[in-house]
């Protein structure tokens, strides 16, 4: 998707409700099943727009999912989590399961490894920041929702306009510092679940690089691609750890802040959510489902084109890691 994607004219194919003042919208009247490529563009046109894009009750098939992320641009898969005899849960392996389904089609346990593991998806985060090459749109549907008013939502921060706002003292330190973010899966993981993840070294694994502050190509604004990935900054003249801790911790309590955030709701199966990773972050909320019901959701992950995406780390392997290994905090 090169280049700057935004469009002047009203969209003539599709309805677009805004969600949020500055970012999010839903959008009406999208045909995935028969898709011409005005739509598709205007569908771009809006992402590049509002960072968020919510469609109501698609009827979309795992057929359909995939065939349309696919349009987007190429797809994450995943075949290098399929270590140790694992099979992938769906047809499609670039499918990600992102809901909390065991291997009998229960309800996961709050107490299992796997609740912990997933802890580190309720802290504002962008998908794919520890890969080497990023990813530019995720794209969650949900395939079976636990009853309404037990939560689930899926909150958004618009880092795009966390940028504008930002003080202006610390934007002149970011862009003097030209820093890089070193992000690692494993950080997350710990921080979400400290206790469960004791032993576990997050240094312990190389880390991937990707600019602190950037522009945001399909709409041209200057974006903080940061997020709970993030394990430290670093610059070609030098930051300490406490530096590095500090600003990072400014940067998240900043984006974050509820002017920001944008709630979600799930309302019908066939609900599908897209996001662009390089503009905005995201956090899954919980809620008295856990543990009860059932919530099926299906994700699949672009793999981002700009001339940003693969940061400081071209040439690098996406690594994939065995659940267990990860738990044990022994090496992966």
């Amino acid at each position: 998707m090169p280049g700057v994607l935004l469009q002047d004219a009203p969209f003539q194919t599709i309805t677009v409700k805004e969600l949020h003042p500055t970012f999010g919208a839903e959008v009406i009247g999208a045909d995935f099943q028969n898709m011409k490529d005005e739509q598709f563009n205007e569908i771009k046109a809006a992402m590049a727009k509002y960072g968020v894009l919510v469609f109501r009750s698609t009827n979309m098939t795992d057929d359909e999912h995939v065939s349309f992320s696919n349009r987007i641009g190429e797809l994450d898969n995943t075949r290098r989590y399929m270590t140790g005899g694992r099979k992938p849960r769906y047809a499609h392996y670039e499918l990600f399961d992102a809901g909390n389904v065991d291997e009998n089609g229960a309800p996961i346990d709050p107490g299992a490894p796997r609740s912990h593991y997933n802890k580190g998806n309720a802290i504002f985060h962008v998908d794919s920041s520890f890969n080497p090459r990023r990813a530019s749109w995720s794209m969650l549907k949900a395939n079976k929702l636990p009853p309404p008013g037990m939560g689930g939502e899926t909150e958004f921060a618009d880092s795009r306009t966390a940028w504008d706002e930002l003080d202006e003292g610390l934007k002149k330190r970011l862009e003097d510092g030209d820093f890089v973010g070193a992000h690692t899966l494993l950080h997350s993981r710990k921080v979400a679940s400290p206790a469960f993840f004791k032993d576990l070294d997050p240094t312990s694994q190389p880390m991937t690089r990707h600019k602190l502050v950037q522009i945001h190509e399909p709409s041209g604004r200057q974006n903080l691609y940061v997020g709970a990935h993030c394990h430290h900054l670093e610059s070609e003249a030098g930051i300490s750890d406490e530096e590095s801790a500090e600003i990072l911790s400014r940067l998240t309590a900043h984006i974050t802040q509820p002017k920001y955030v944008l709630s979600v709701g799930w309302e019908n199966e066939g609900d599908l959510v897209a996001w662009d990773n390089t503009c905005v972050q995201h956090r899954a909320t919980g809620g008295s489902f856990e543990g009860k019901h059932v919530r099926d959701m299906r994700r699949t992950t672009v793999h981002d084109d700009s001339p940003t995406a693969w940061g400081m780390n071209r040439g690098q392997e996406a690594r994939g890691f065995n659940l267990q290994s990860v738990i044990s905090g022994t090496k992966v």
